[in-house]
């Protein structure tokens, strides 16, 4: 049995029980910038195929490169914001190797002068465990281009019946941030990686540097799996899981690797260095290639771009404009909402976290913001099977069903049908709220006819209140909101209903 032919899993616990996991995580963020790394080509998602193209990022005989100082700076930023160390002094190199979307046959990368290098990003995990992952070296590349393989059943080249190449992507600009190998986290390690991925991300939204849309390759991952049998000395063979586009699939490929990975140790045979892929549709992984090492890649230096070197006044004036960090912006958050660690582990875990904020930033209290997104729409997104974020209501949208509560023009019951009708994609909550008839009743001329017909409908209900027994006076507020169909003012109803007893 060898490593990239079996399909044998061993037990979790029995896994941990025997290897210690480690991993080490490169993730490719393409920046959000206008024009290509090296040349004036827009960068625009979804374009129609080679459209998007010109001799540099086609590699084409005698076109010269020129650096895109838009990257540059944001590659920079990224550096400082995981507390890396700027290099005073860099270069690119040629990465040499051969793929059909590789149009120059060669990519260009920075190899042993990466734009920043030694830095670090602290990682919570699910119950507030910080974990420090170090951080190696992000360097700036390009990207390569897109190929579609037609006619198969997976999307793959194999069993395809011919390939298509996109070069719109080829050359749009990459940062790729690598990590030190990541030990001693045991059961958790899956749990990390998911951890890891998520606060990078988190990270480069809030610097703005890209979109970060996994689902669009803004952000991809590859994790590297190895385990170390208990009394080893070494590290193991690693795997390399290949471009994993979401991020529970981050901590699902890494799981099913150790698994895999153990049942090809105990079984005697070696882990195989490869490329693998992740399956979506079972959360399996599948081989790629065999794993190349540096010396593969042949990496010289970039003869046609002159090396980068960036002033350190710059570096600190870039420095001064990084914004309040995730993590810096959750404290004060909790700290202004007097929410407990765990409600804002909930939050985040949720999905929430940015929802409640803006939804507060538009005018509602924190408590009720959380309320709603939290309980009534998570579980409206649950049965919708959607992201939270993907709810067809915005937060200013909600704000205002919250505050026409507190103004006493709706109650709960009747915020909730307001909300249904928004989700439905009825209009604005004022127009959903007059379209339905939703407002609450609160005039007393008719809220006291309903009061006077439900105590006429329940004589001993009336006597036992007349009697003193206050509290079967929900029988009769319960009356009149059955009767007003949820829309009278519940509290001032009651108060009526006594009064017309004494």
């Amino acid at each position: 049995m060898t490593a990239s032919t079996t399909v044998d899993l061993i037990d979790y616990d029995e896994v941990i029980s025997q290897f210690d996991p480690v991993l080490g995580m490169e993730v490719h963020v393409e920046l959000g910038t206008v024009s290509k790394m090296f040349c004036g080509c827009p960068t625009d998602f979804g374009a129609e195929p080679n459209t998007q193209t010109c001799p540099v990022c086609l590699g084409m005989p005698g076109a010269l490169p020129v650096v895109n100082a838009a990257a540059v700076e944001s590659a920079v930023r990224i550096g400082l914001a995981l507390n890396c160390t700027i290099t005073p002094w860099g270069r690119f190199a040629r990465k040499n190797y051969f793929y059909p979307d590789q149009p120059k046959n060669f990519q260009t990368s920075q190899y042993d002068e990466p734009i920043a290098t030694d830095g670090y990003l602290d990682v919570v995990l699910d119950d507030g465990e910080v974990i420090r992952v170090q951080i190696e070296r992000a360097h700036m590349e390009e990207d390569t281009g897109k190929s579609m393989h037609v006619g198969g059943a997976t999307g793959r080249i194999h069993g395809a019946s011919h390939s298509l190449l996109d070069y719109n992507r080829a050359g749009v600009p990459l940062v790729e941030i690598v990590t030190r190998t990541i030990s001693g986290t045991g059961a958790r390690a899956p749990e990390v990686a998911r951890a890891y991925v998520t606060a990078l991300r988190d990270l480069l939204e809030a610097l703005g540097v890209s979109d970060v849309r996994m689902d669009q390759g803004s952000l991809r991952c590859d994790a590297n799996v190895s385990l170390m049998a208990k009394d080893a000395t070494e590290l193991g063979t690693r795997t390399e899981t290949k471009n994993v586009n979401s991020l529970r699939s981050v901590e699902r490929a890494v799981h099913y690797e150790m698994r895999r990975q153990a049942a090809v140790l105990l079984s005697g045979a070696e882990v195989v260095q490869e490329t693998r892929h992740f399956q979506e549709s079972d959360f399996s992984t599948s081989p790629g290639r065999r794993k190349e090492t540096a010396e593969d890649y042949r990496y010289f230096p970039e003869p046609d771009l002159t090396p980068v070197a960036p002033d350190p006044e710059w570096v600190e004036q870039l420095r001064a404009t990084l914004p309040e960090l995730p993590w810096q912006r959750r404290a004060r958050i909790q700290a202004e909402w007097g929410v407990s660690d765990k409600e804002m582990r909930d939050l985040r875990n949720a999905g929430a976290l940015d929802l409640v904020a803006a939804t507060v930033d538009a005018g509602a209290s924190p408590e009720q913001a959380r309320s709603w997104w939290v309980a009534y729409l998570s579980q409206e997104a649950n049965s919708r099977a959607v992201e939270l974020a993907a709810l067809p209501i915005t937060p200013v949208q909600l704000a205002r069903v919250i505050v026409l509560v507190a103004e006493g023009a709706l109650n709960n019951k009747l915020a909730r049908q307001v909300v249904d009708g928004v989700l439905l994609g009825e209009g604005e909550p004022d127009e959903v709220l007059a379209a339905r008839g939703l407002a609450v009743v609160s005039d007393d001329s008719a809220l006291q006819t309903a009061v006077d017909e439900a105590l006429a409908a329940n004589p001993g209900v009336a006597e036992k209140i007349r009697g003193g027994k206050l509290a079967a006076a929900g029988a009769i507020v319960g009356a009149v909101m059955k009767a007003t169909r949820g829309q009278a003012d519940a509290g001032r109803v009651k108060e009526l209903v006594i009064a017309s007893c004494t």
